[in-house]
């Protein structure tokens, strides 16, 4: 089975440019904890 994750495209005046969703959350520094 393949997961396959959602990505963000930012737009800026440099370009665009490409993140997979968890990639993003870190630049802004939102993590999630929890348990299994």
């Amino acid at each position: 089975m393949t997961i396959y994750a959602p990505y963000v495209i930012e737009r800026s005046s440099r370009g665009e440019r490409s993140y997979d969703i968890f990639s993003r959350l870190l630049m802004d520094r939102i993590v999630f904890l929890g348990t299994s």
